[in-house]
C-alpha cells in the first residue's frame, strides 16, 4: 500500500451519512472433487474444515474451510456441476494470483508448504509490503504466502 492507499474503510464511511459495515464471509472457489480439495487444504495447507454439510435438494455440499487461527473470510469449495464451470478449475482469474494468504511467520509456512509438496511459481521475495511467494493449490490456482511489514499489518 501507498501512502495513497485507502481502505474499504475509508471509502464505505464517507459514503453515506451513515456508514455500513459489511464484510465478504465466503469466497467459492471451484474445485473438480469435495474429497480431494477438502485433504488439499487441510493437510497441506493446516486450513480447518469448518462445514461439511450435504444438501439433498441440490445434491451437493456446503463445504467451507478456512486458514488456522482466521477470524475472516472463509473459502467455499464449490464442486464444478457444468462443463463452463469444469473449465475455470485451476484458472479462476486467468492465470493471475487469486488468494492472500497472510502469515504471521512467512518463513515457518513457506518451509512448511515445501515440505508438503506445494508448488511455488515465485521464490520469497523482500517487498516495500512484507515478504511474498507464490504458490499454486492443487488445480493450479495462484496464491500470495506473505507476511506483512509491521506497518502493513497494524493498517486498518
Amino acid at each position: 500500500m501507498t501512502a495513497k492507499s485507502r481502505t474499504c474503510a475509508d471509502e464505505s464511511a464517507g459514503a453515506a451519512n451513515h456508514p455500513m459495515k459489511q464484510s465478504i464471509v465466503h469466497v467459492a472457489l471451484v474445485v473438480r472433487d469435495y474429497d480431494e480439495a477438502i485433504a488439499f487444504f487441510t493437510r497441506k495447507l493446516n486450513f480447518t474444515l469448518v462445514e461439511d454439510t450435504y444438501q439433498p435438494e441440490q445434491d451437493k455440499r456446503w463445504v467451507v474451510v478456512c486458514p488456522p487461527g482466521s477470524s475472516g473470510t472463509s473459502i467455499l469449495l464449490a464442486r464444478a456441476s457444468t462443463p463452463e464451470q469444469e473449465s475455470a478449475i485451476g484458472c479462476q482469474t486467468a492465470g493471475r494470483v487469486f488468494l492472500f494468504l497472510n502469515s504471521d511467520d512467512f518463513w515457518r509456512d513457506y518451509q512448511d508448504m515445501l515440505s508438503k509438496g506445494i508448488h511455488f511459481v515465485r521464490e520469497p521475495k523482500q517487498e516495500p509490503y512484507g515478504t511474498v511467494a507464490v504458490f499454486e493449490d492443487l488445480y493450479g490456482n495462484r496464491w500470495d504466502l506473505l507476511q506483512l511489514s509491521r506497518d502493513q499489518a497494524s493498517s486498518p
